[in-house]
């Protein structure tokens, strides 16, 4: 189970983009940091880097992209090499999670803010951003139920 002063960094993964939030397990609440473009799922590993240096987190959290039947999406082996990648190259505990309907969540949440329609079209890197908070919400709150 997590400490209550240390900081994790949640990804929510896309082969174009990877949104990426802050959190942390005394409130149980993450927000939205910023939106890594990707190429075929790989970011620049140098603002990964800056971000792990700023942060100083103590584990990563990855979702993974599946099926609302929990079966493996075109994008689940992507995304659990990418969680494979960050382990290898930052040596931090990276840990995954279900996020099959995270992007939506994050969808209909900026819709009730008011962010939605053709705003919302054109600013998926706010989803991606909102969708990674909501994955790394999703994981805090289970380590609490342990």
């Amino acid at each position: 189970m997590a400490t209550g002063g240390s900081v994790y960094l949640g990804f929510d993964f896309g082969l174009r983009r990877i949104g990426v939030a802050v959190g942390q397990p005394l409130t149980g609440t993450a927000r939205p940091l910023t939106t890594l473009p990707a190429r075929d799922g790989q970011p620049d590993w140098d603002q990964v880097s800056a971000l792990l240096e700023e942060w100083q987190p103590a584990a990563l959290i990855v979702g993974l992209p599946r099926h609302r039947d929990g079966t493996a999406s075109t994008v689940t082996a992507p995304a659990e090499r990418f969680a494979r990648r960050l382990h290898g190259r930052f040596g931090l505990p990276v840990h995954t999670i279900d996020e099959h309907l995270s992007s939506h969540a994050a969808e209909r949440e900026l819709s009730a803010r008011g962010r939605g329609g053709r705003r919302l079209e054109r600013d998926k890197d706010h989803v991606d951003r909102l969708a990674a908070a909501l994955i790394l919400e999703t994981w805090l709150a289970e380590q609490g139920d342990d």
